[in-house]
C-alpha cells in the first residue's frame, strides 16, 4: 500500500502537507491553520467541488471560535492573495456559487513521479557491457548531483541573508463585522507597533504614520517605499464575544514576497499575551538580533479585564486628539473608570497622568497647572510603581517633570529610560529633543533625536514644526524663515507654520511682517483663536503702534479669563507691547507663582515674547527667582539670563 503524499505540486507551487508550508520560487511561506486546511482539501480533490458544508464540518467544529461565513471567505481570500489569484479571473481556486470552491489546475505528487516505472526500453534485459555502462553512468550522475547540491549549499551559505531592518505594521483590519470595534483594531495596531519598537535593531514606523494607510488600496511595496522600510506586516482581527483572533503575514517589500503567515487566538483576558505572542513571532521572522533584556520585555504580559483594557484604549484614543475641555474630561473619566475596576492596571494610571497634565499643558492650558499637577504626578508615579518597564509612564512623568515641576534632571532621566525601554518611541524622541534644546542647550544631540523621530514617524505633522523651533531656539530665526519658505511649497502645509514664522520675525525685530503671519495663522485656525497666537499678535500690534488692535486682543483675553483659565503669561506679553509694564510684571509674577508651563521655555534669552521684559530693570530679580525654582542636571550652564 503506497504511503500518503507528503507534498503536492500544482502550477509553480508546492504544498508541504507535513509543515503547512507553501513553496514558490525557493521561498517557503508558513500558512495559517484554516487557509492550510482549506488548500489541503482542495489539492486532495482537484477539479472537484469542495462544498462549504464539507469545509464547515471538517474545519469549523462546534467549539471553534469565529463566524464561519466570514472566516471561510477571509481564509480563501488569503489563499488567493498568496497565490496571486483572483476571484473574478481564477487561475487556481474557482468559486462555485452557492456551493463551494474548486481547484482548477492539475495536482502532481513529486514522490510518485520519482517512483514511476521505467520506460519499456530500459526494462529490457541489457547486455553485460550496457549494464556496466549504466552502472558507472548512474554512479557518475549521483556524484554530480551530490557535488551540485554541495556547491549550491556552499554558495547559499556564503550569501548573507538580508534581515529586515525597517518595518511597518499596517493598520489592523477589523473583520469582526462590527464597526464599533474599529477603536479596538486601532488599539491593536498601537500595541503591536509599541511592542516591536522595543527592539533597538529594527526601525518600526510609528502608529501616527501607518494610520495614514487605513483603508488604502496601495500595495505593500508602494507603502514600504513611501515609509522607507524593508518589510510590511499586515494583520486582520476577528473578535467574537470573549475571543479574539489575529491573522498576520510578513511581506518582504524589497522583493514583494510573502515570508510568513500565522494566526493567533486567545480569550480577551489574555489579549496582552496575544499581542506579545505575535510580536515575538514577527521578531523571530525578521531575523534581527534581540538582546536578552529585550527578549524578556517582549515576553512580559499579564492578564487583564477586557472592560479595563477597552476603557483604557478609548481614553488614550481621545487624549491623542483632544483639544477641548469636554474631550479631556471624557478621557480622564474613562481612565478613572478603568482604575476603579482594576487599581493595578498600570497603563490606565499612565493614561490618567498624561490626560490630566495635557489638560493644563501641551499647548492646551485649559486649566491652571496647579489644579492638576499633584494628581497627574501621583498617577504617573503610581503607574511606575506598578510597572517600571512601561515606556508611556516614563514619558508622562518626564513631561510633568519638565514643564510642571521644572525638574529638568528628572525629566532627562525619565526620557532616557523611556527610550531605553522602547528605542523606537517617536514621540519620546521629539519631546526629549525639546528638553535638550531648551534649557539644556545640547542642540546637536537634540537634532539627532529629531532626525530619529522623523525616520520613525515620517508622516507626523509635528516633524517640521519641531525642526523650525529647533532653529528658533538656537537663536537662528533667519534659518526658520529659510526652511519655512521651502516647506510652504510642499503639498501638505506644515502645522502652525504661520505662527512659527511670526515668532521668527518678532525675534528679527520685524513686527510688521510678524503681524501678517500671525493673522494668517488665526484665519487658518478659524473658528478657534489659539491663546498663544493671540498673545504674540497683541505684542506685535503694540510694537508697531496699533494700540487699538492690541487693546482689542487684551480685552478679549481678559474677558475670556473670567469664564475659563487663561495663562497670565499670554496676557502679560500683550500688556508689555502696550507699554503697561507694571501690569505686565504683576501678571508674570502670577505665572511664576503657579508655574505656568511655558515659562521654562519662554524665559530663555532667545524667546522673542519676553523681549520687552528683558529691557526692564525688574527682569534681573525676576529671572533669578525663576532660576532658583528650576532644577538642572549637575554641571549644566545657566540657560536663563
Amino acid at each position: 500500500m503506497p504511503l500518503p503524499a507528503q507534498s503536492v505540486r500544482f502550477g509553480p507551487f508546492q504544498l508541504d502537507l507535513r509543515t503547512a508550508e507553501l513553496h514558490h520560487n525557493g521561498t517557503a511561506t508558513k500558512l495559517a491553520e484554516q487557509p492550510f486546511q482549506i488548500l489541503a482539501e482542495l489539492v486532495r480533490h482537484p477539479g472537484e467541488v469542495v462544498t462549504r458544508d464539507e469545509l464547515r464540518q471538517r474545519l469549523w467544529h462546534s467549539d471553534t471560535f469565529g463566524d464561519f461565513e466570514h472566516g471561510l471567505s477571509s481564509a480563501v481570500g488569503r489563499l488567493r492573495e498568496l497565490l496571486g489569484d483572483s476571484a473574478d479571473s481564477p487561475r487556481y481556486i474557482e468559486t462555485v456559487p452557492r456551493r463551494g470552491y474548486r481547484l482548477i489546475v492539475a495536482v502532481e505528487n513529486p514522490a510518485e513521479q520519482s517512483e514511476s516505472p521505467p520506460s519499456t526500453v530500459l526494462t529490457q534485459t541489457p547486455s553485460k557491457t550496457l549494464a556496466r555502462w549504466r552502472k558507472w553512468f548512474t554512479i557518475a550522475a549521483c556524484v554530480i548531483v551530490v557535488l551540485v547540491g554541495l556547491g549550491t549549499w556552499y554558495l547559499r551559505s556564503r550569501v548573507p541573508v538580508r534581515p529586515i531592518q525597517a518595518l511597518a505594521v499596517l493598520p489592523v483590519k477589523n473583520f469582526s463585522g462590527d464597526p464599533s470595534q474599529e477603536f479596538f483594531a486601532d488599539g491593536m495596531t498601537d500595541a503591536l507597533v509599541a511592542g516591536l519598537a522595543k527592539i533597538k535593531a529594527v526601525k518600526v514606523i510609528s502608529r501616527t504614520s501607518v494610520m495614514h494607510y487605513k483603508g488604502t488600496n496601495e500595495t505593500a511595496p508602494q507603502i514600504a517605499k513611501e515609509l522607507g522600510v524593508d518589510g510590511v506586516v499586515e494583520v486582520s482581527m476577528v473578535r467574537s464575544g470573549d475571543r479574539v483572533r489575529l491573522t498576520a503575514q510578513l511581506i518582504d517589500a524589497r522583493q514583494d514576497r510573502h515570508l510568513w503567515a500565522d494566526s493567533y487566538e486567545r480569550n480577551m483576558t489574555d489579549v496582552l499575551a496575544l499581542q506579545s505572542d505575535l510580536v515575538q513571532a514577527i521578531a523571530a521572522e525578521i531575523k534581527i538580533q534581540i538582546t536578552p533584556e529585550e527578549s524578556a520585555r517582549l515576553k512580559t504580559a499579564r492578564r487583564v479585564d477586557p472592560e479595563v483594557y477597552e476603557t483604557t484604549l478609548k481614553g488614550k484614543a481621545i487624549v491623542e486628539y483632544a483639544t477641548s475641555e469636554e474631550q479631556f474630561r471624557q478621557a480622564i473619566q474613562l481612565f478613572e473608570k478603568a482604575i476603579d475596576r482594576d487599581p493595578n492596571y498600570a497603563p490606565a494610571w499612565a493614561g490618567l497622568g498624561e490626560g490630566l497634565w495635557y489638560f493644563a499643558a501641551g499647548g492646551s492650558e485649559i486649566v491652571a497647572p496647579s489644579e492638576v499637577r499633584d494628581r497627574a504626578t501621583a498617577a504617573a508615579d503610581r503607574a511606575l510603581e506598578l510597572d517600571e518597564s512601561l515606556p508611556e509612564a516614563h514619558e508622562a512623568r518626564a513631561v510633568i517633570a519638565f514643564d510642571g515641576d521644572w525638574d529638568i534632571e528628572k525629566a532627562q532621566q525619565h526620557f532616557e529610560r523611556a527610550l531605553e525601554l522602547r528605542p523606537g518611541y517617536a514621540s519620546a524622541h521629539n519631546l526629549y529633543a525639546q528638553t535638550l534644546t531648551i534649557p539644556l542647550h545640547r542642540t546637536d544631540e537634540a537634532r539627532r533625536h529629531l532626525d530619529r523621530a522623523r525616520e520613525l514617524d515620517p508622516l507626523s505633522p509635528w516633524n517640521d514644526f519641531n525642526l523650525l523651533y529647533w532653529w528658533l531656539y538656537q537663536g537662528r530665526p533667519e534659518k526658520v524663515l529659510e526652511e519655512s519658505e521651502r516647506l510652504s511649497r510642499q503639498p501638505n502645509p506644515t502645522l502652525l507654520l504661520h505662527a512659527v514664522n511670526g515668532g521668527a520675525l518678532l525675534a528679527l525685530g520685524q513686527p510688521g511682517r510678524a503681524i501678517a503671519e500671525l493673522e494668517a495663522e488665526l484665519r487658518a485656525d478659524f473658528p478657534d483663536r489659539p491663546v498663544p497666537v493671540l498673545g504674540s499678535l497683541g505684542l506685535a500690534y503694540g510694537l508697531v503702534g496699533r494700540r487699538t488692535d492690541a487693546l482689542k486682543i487684551l480685552h478679549e483675553l481678559e474677558r475670556a479669563s473670567k469664564k475659563r483659565y487663561i495663562a497670565p503669561y499670554y496676557i502679560a506679553i500683550v500688556c508689555s507691547g502696550l507699554g503697561q509694564m507694571d501690569k505686565a510684571f504683576r501678571l508674570l509674577e502670577e505665572a511664576l507663582a503657579i508655574r505656568s508651563t511655558y515659562l521654562v521655555i519662554g524665559c530663555a534669552p532667545v524667546d522673542p515674547c519676553l523681549m520687552l521684559f528683558r529691557r526692564d530693570p525688574r527682569w534681573k530679580s525676576f529671572i533669578e527667582r525663576f532660576r532658583q525654582q528650576v532644577h538642572l542636571p549637575p554641571g549644566t550652564p545657566n540657560p536663563y539670563s
